[in-house]
């Protein structure tokens, strides 16, 4: 088998050649088309939009900084003009149950006019009332009244005096009311005295007749009440005549300003009637204070119901709302109705509820955060009943869970004609398929937006736009060519790949925002190559402590890596570390022990828990590879140890797998391994490398040490060779590599890898299995057989014979 040679420094890099973008600045680039990068999720967002039937809500999946809020937004903007504006909506007093406010509906931007034609109807109402109640002839009217009721009473106790004066009784005011005494002619009452001298006859006559006016008298006094009540009535039926004609007058503007409205005419209808019907009581009530006489419900008189509470306002020229809600609470989703203290009770009506997101959106679009509204207590399940009832319902979160018992408004409820957007990561898609049954049913389209895009001609020209756009959006200076090509190229970085380009806009708008304060500091007009250069410069730097605290751990021999000699059973494997929006890596020893055993390999990270259950499943593939490899022609009688030397936090990952083989490998043949050169790669049963991720940050790891080691041209890297595709590596790595200080390696199978890091032919086996002698494999193959006979010596000594050929 020939070793496979070490990579040219042009596989090591994919440039953007800026000749090929076909500008000098990004002035001259159109503005980005987000279909040309994201064509399936636009797809998807068009389809969900055009059907108007119930469920066909989206979810927008994708990375974070992907974009996808931005370009929702932009596609939002451009339907919302496509069709008319959607109504007004208001809320308005009820007249047969004022806890149920009423709910008008009106073409858009008449609510706003209603309202202010409401407000003047109430402020010249007040004028009015006052004009009307202080008139002369309402006044003299009211006085004559009384007057009457008055002379009526009066003329009741005169005839009362007179039947009791013919009776020889005289009816007298005292200050404790009236009283029935006899006469004694004309010379005034009988005292006590004189009424007991008279006959015993008289006495018992004058008693009857005081008894009988005394009778009558009651029946008088029970009838006075009865009188007084049909003067207030009368009084009543005066103020309300005396209404009549200005209230009518007052409303007939607004009947024909909105006859086309029956709703509104009804209402107009209902405030009339209210205004005769409540007459004298209006003048009193508005004599109150009118901050109070707002919050004031049921029970109370006042001109304040008659206003409009605009709940939802939409302008004409806007097109349909598009509201994006950052704090999606149940009451910022559905409304809510406030209280304000009132004589030390909490009150409200209908002027105080207060629209929601859901009711400011109808008839257009929501954009919610999916993540955000889960979170919020009972805002998922309540955007759920109403989406599934079609209508916006206003709760009280504390009447949820049971913490209110203040009576509370039922507002009638407002229907709902929308779309919600909902905005999230793939995992709480997927979480919500999966743990939500009605979830589906309610969101029927999913737009997943691209993570990465293929690297080719046509959308190198798109992503140069994309970028061009980002600079235009934030107000930078425009990019030359060069520039805009190393911003491609650090995509193609940040995809992990030379064949795509990463989507994620937010950290390429985060570099060009940093480039363009290098470009102003140096006195630029446009943002160049080296400004971005000076940008990645200093976000590296800025990222590099932990990174370059590893770096000095090796350097100083805290962390023991070997950079050059060699050692049979100790390799270096290469571990990624991620730190927030940044990753590196640093070389990590890996060592095997063998001895006697039955066949185990023991894993020591996954038996002190470790190891995660991918790399444990590498190791368990490792050993499932050694054993078809040496267990056909005898029982593998080892027992055999891996460990990451000193690690003390969690190993996950199979990369390190192909490392790990050929250290076992080096320990059953006592073949020693190169420690020049450090190994990643997965490896399955049969031997074949497999890619891994964190390719470029493996590499520049283990180059970083070597380099502050000194580079000797004997160090480098082992790479599968389905990782080539991936690189993009740094201009120094490049630079060691093409004067061969440096090399990199893509190698296809495990023996490659032997071959490469112990200078041995790996061994293949004949037609009968067996390998051949001398070699790598040929020599584990014996190893294993010494152990087998050894095993079988130990278990039965006096049985024990020649084993399977050694050297076989």
């Amino acid at each position: 088998m020939s070793s496979p040679l070490p990579l040219s420094s042009e596989a090591l890099y994919t440039a953007c050649n800026p000749a090929d973008l076909g500008f000098d600045s990004s002035e001259e680039v159109a503005p980005p088309d987000a279909d040309a990068i994201h064509p399936r999720a636009l797809e998807a967002l068009r389809l969900g939009l055009d059907i108007p039937h119930k469920g066909y809500n989206l979810f927008v999946l994708g990375d974070s900084g992907s974009g996808r809020h931005a370009i929702t937004r932009q596609l939002l903007e451009t339907e919302r003009h496509r069709d008319s504006p959607p109504a007004d909506w208001c809320h308005v007093h009820n007249f047969v149950d004022p806890f149920r406010p009423a709910l008008l509906r009106l073409p858009c931007g008449r609510g706003a006019r209603l309202r202010d034609d409401m407000q003047r109807f109430v402020d010249e109402l007040m004028t009015a009332i006052t004009t009307v109640f202080e008139s002369d002839d309402y006044r003299a009217r009211i006085e004559a009244m009384q007057q009457e009721e008055k002379e009526r009473e009066e003329r009741a106790l005169q005839r009362l005096g007179q039947d009791a004066s013919e009776l020889g009784v005289a009816l007298l005011r005292t200050p404790h009311g009236f009283a029935f005494v006899p006469v004694k002619g004309e010379d005034g009452t009988l005292t006590p005295k004189e009424f007991e001298a008279l006959p015993a006859e008289r006495q018992e006559e004058l008693g009857r007749h005081i008894k009988q006016l005394h009778d009558r008298m009651h029946a008088l006094m029970n009838e006075f009440p009865r009188w007084r009540r049909e003067l207030q009535a009368r009084i009543k039926a005066a103020g309300s005549e005396a209404l009549r004609v200005t209230v009518t007058q007052l409303t007939d503007e607004l009947r024909e300003r909105y006859a086309d409205l029956p709703a509104v005419v009804a209402f107009l209808d209902a405030v009339t009637q209210d205004v005769i019907d409540s007459g004298e009581q209006l003048r009193e009530s508005s004599r109150a204070d009118e901050d109070s006489e707002t919050v004031l419900y049921k029970g109370t008189i006042s001109v304040q119901r008659y206003l409009i509470n605009l709940l939802v306002e939409n302008a004409p020229e806007a097109g349909r709302p598009v509201v994006y809600e950052d704090h999606p609470t149940l009451q910022n989703l559905v409304g809510r109705v406030d209280h304000m203290v009132h004589m030390g009770t909490l009150v409200s009506n209908f002027t105080l509820i207060r629209a929601g997101a859901l009711q400011r959106a109808n008839g257009g679009f929501l954009i919610l955060d999916a993540l955000k509204v889960i979170a919020q207590p009972y805002a998922w399940e309540g955007l759920k009943r109403t989406l599934q009832a079609g209508e916006v319902r206003i709760e009280s979160l504390a009447e949820l869970i049971g913490l209110s018992s203040t009576l509370q408004l039922e507002p009638e409820p407002v229907p709902l004609e929308l779309k919600v957007v909902l905005i999230g990561e793939r995992l709480v898609y997927y979480l919500l398929c999966r743990l939500d049954p009605e979830f589906e049913a309610l969101f029927k389209i999913g737009a997943d937006f691209e993570s990465e895009l293929p690297r080719n001609p046509a959308n190198t020209a798109s992503y140069a736009r994309l970028l061009a756009g980002l600079a235009r959006q934030e107000g930078l200076r425009p990019l030359e060519a060069p520039a805009v090509a190393r911003m491609i190229e650090h995509a193609a970085r940040l995809a992990g790949d030379a064949e795509q380009l990463s989507t994620r806009t937010r950290p390429l708008e985060d570099l060009l925002q940093e480039a363009d304060h290098f470009a102003a500091a140096a006195g630029a007009a446009r943002i160049g190559r080296a400004q971005v250069e000076t940008a990645l410069a200093a976000r590296r730097r800025r990222h590099d402590r932990i990174r370059e605290r590893f770096q000095r751990e090796i350097l100083r021999g805290q962390l023991l890596v070997d950079t050059e000699g060699s050692q049979t059973g100790q390799i270096n494997g290469l571990a990624v570390v991620a730190l927030g929006d940044s990753s590196f890596a640093h070389p990590v020893r890996i060592t095997a022990t063998v001895r006697m055993g039955e066949g185990e390999v023991v894993d020591i990270e996954r038996e002190v828990a470790l190891g995660g259950p991918i790399h444990s499943k590498g190791v368990l593939i490792l050993s499932a590879f050694l054993s078809a490899r040496f267990g056909a022609r005898l029982p593998l009688s080892l027992k055999a140890s891996l460990v990451f030397e000193q690690s003390y936090g969690g190993v996950e990952g199979d990369s390190a797998s192909l490392a790990e083989a050929v250290a076992l490998l080096s320990a059953l043949s006592g073949v020693p391994i190169r420690q020049g050169l450090a190994v990643t790669g997965s490896v399955n049963q049969f031997g074949v490398v497999q890619a891994v991720g964190g390719i470029n940050e493996k590499i520049e790891g283990f180059f970083d040490i070597c380099a502050r080691r000194g580079l000797s041209g004997e160090q480098g890297v082992l790479i599968p060779a389905a990782n080539v595709c991936h690189l993009m590596l740094r201009a120094d790595v490049r630079e060691a590599a093409s004067a061969g200080r440096f090399r990199i390696w893509a190698i296809r199978s495990v023996d490659e890898a032997i071959e490469l890091l112990t200078g041995e032919p790996a061994g293949a086996p004949d037609a009968d299995g067996l390998m051949a002698p001398g070699s790598v494999n040929g020599r584990a193959a014996a190893r294993l057989a010494e152990l087998a006979r050894a095993r079988q010596e130990f278990a039965h000594p006096r049985q024990a014979g020649a084993g399977p050929d050694a050297g076989r």
